[in-house]
């Protein structure tokens, strides 16, 4: 009989980080054209063609039920762009369930899709659909190519000790409209109206795309590494970040934005908004100088941006100083809204 620990159960949501590690350091890269492999903390791999790089990366949407299309469209265009690359060619899997399905859902799963790959410049080039046993829900899986010149390609492990840790617009963007969302009935009774519609709107405003962000900052120039923090928040992205680059960080707490609105439908439901999906918000590590030029830049372009953390040496470990404590910054075991959604 297996040991206890590999008989007990795994919660929905990411591998835990270590059980996750373990799982990839025990696959061999064996072609040395895959400059970017599996690894904890990257999200897309990267091949080379000569003098460029095919970015390749693969995400479903399970938490959402509805606008899964623009959901699925925009997390994967956002691991692409993290990468420095432009999105291309996009192919999408849709698991339908086979008690719920209708013509008219899958239409509107796949308008959704192609209007919002459109509007990104990225092809709809082929996928998958089929009628599944066993789902109580839709389920679409993205897996997106880009492409970016090899010596423009930006990976998590190029931090370096001194950087500055850029986040762009705030946090918990995508959890925001996810728990608004799913949670409307009972966060009617909570909240004022405005305040909830406001909240369930947050998919398109301030919106879960990162792409200009990322393309003004690589544009800016100095950019060492980007992350998207999804599941886990932002203290799962800066932990991932700084695991990729086997550095410390501290994060001053202070410093992060929080949204009202992000901050009201939180509160019911006691979730830690620094440790909810987070699609939205974009890391940039720069050093000092050029991460004052990149929030400049991105100011310019109307998304609001502010440095809140700091790379330091590995010895310094991963922290986060709140009302002048440090304590330990740690990835969350589960994202808070796997835990609300009860899945």
């Amino acid at each position: 009989m297996p040991p206890d620990n590999q008989r007990s159960r795994v919660a929905a949501g990411k591998l835990p980080a270590a059980q996750l590690d373990a799982m990839l350091t025990g696959l061999r890269r064996t072609d040395p054209r895959v400059i970017v492999g599996p690894q904890l903390g990257e999200d897309a791999a990267a091949i080379a063609f000569g003098d460029q790089c095919l970015v390749v990366t693969t995400d479903p949407i399970t938490f959402a039920t509805d606008r899964i299309g623009w959901y699925a469209v925009h997390v994967n265009a956002n691991d692409i762009a993290a990468m420095g690359a432009t999105p291309r060619w996009l192919s999408i899997v849709l698991l339908l369930p086979e008690h719920a399905t209708t013509a008219r859902l899958v239409d509107d799963i796949m308008r959704d899709v192609h209007d919002t790959a459109a509007g990104l410049g990225i092809t709809v080039c082929g996928g998958h659909t089929e009628i599944t046993t066993g789902l109580e829900r839709p389920i679409v899986v993205g897996q997106l190519l880009g492409e970016v010149a090899r010596d423009a390609l930006v990976t998590k492990t190029g931090l370096e000790v001194g950087d500055r840790i850029v986040l762009t617009q705030g946090i918990a963007i995508e959890g925001t409209a996810l728990l608004a969302r799913e949670k409307h009935d009972a966060l009617a009774s909570e909240l004022d109206g405005d305040t909830l519609a406001r909240a369930e709107n947050f998919l398109f405003e301030p919106g879960i795309s990162v792409v200009t962000a990322a393309r003004t900052a690589v544009g800016t120039g100095g950019v060492h590494a980007m992350h998207d923090p999804t599941e886990g928040g932002l203290a799962g992205g800066l932990c991932e970040l700084a695991a990729a680059s086997s550095l410390g960080l501290h994060l001053e707490a202070g410093r992060v934005q929080i949204f009202p609105e992000t901050a009201a439908v939180c509160r019911p439901f006691d979730v830690n908004p620094m440790r909810l999906i987070a699609s939205g918000a974009l890391l940039i590590g720069a050093p000092p100088a050029d991460a004052d030029r990149i929030v400049t830049a991105l100011a310019e372009r109307s998304i609001p941006a502010q440095t809140i953390a700091e790379v330091r040496p590995e010895s310094a470990g991963v922290t986060i100083e709140v009302n002048g404590e440090t304590r330990p910054l740690e990835t969350p075991d589960r994202d808070e809204i796997a835990r609300v959604l009860g899945t």
